[in-house]
């Protein structure tokens, strides 16, 4: 964040919650929120698909992985850890994370389908990318030109 404020880096991909200060003093400018919808905390930055790159949808996540063999009666303690650690902080941060992210897997089964989701979702970005062309056939770099002088 201090190398884009100092103007040494052109642009990054950061987390809304800890990057929201600074677009709201004006230090820098969020282009878009890699989300499907706006967020209720940023309601004035567009979407990556109303900022002319549809499609690329990135989320913040974490995963607790385990050795390869572990028996799942310890995945399952170490399950039920977690969910609870997770429940106590989202409880006290409640406030903070108001509609800006959101829990979307508590089980390796979850985990996995969100895994594989934005693996398909950036694969299909990177192709719209290489080919030059979106789904509507506009060109990807007309559209992101227009969205910058915006």
């Amino acid at each position: 964040m201090k190398d884009l404020v100092a103007g040494q880096i052109d642009m990054m991909i950061d987390q809304v919650l800890t990057c929201l200060a600074q677009v709201r003093d004006g230090q820098i400018k969020a282009y878009a929120v890699t989300a499907k919808s706006r967020l209720a905390v940023a309601p004035n930055i567009p979407t990556v698909d109303e900022a002319g790159l549809p499609g690329f949808y990135v989320s913040n996540w974490n995963a607790l992985w385990a050795p390869k063999g572990t028996p799942r009666t310890i995945i399952a303690k170490l399950n039920a850890a977690a969910e609870a650690e997770r429940k106590t902080l989202e409880e006290q941060l409640a406030h903070k994370l108001a509609a800006a992210e959101k829990t979307i897997a508590s089980t390796r089964e979850a985990a996995m389908s969100n895994v594989r989701g934005i693996a398909a979702e950036a694969a299909a970005a990177i192709v719209q990318r290489l080919t030059g062309l979106l789904p509507d056939g506009k060109s990807v770099d007309s559209a992101v030109d227009a969205s910058l002088k915006g």
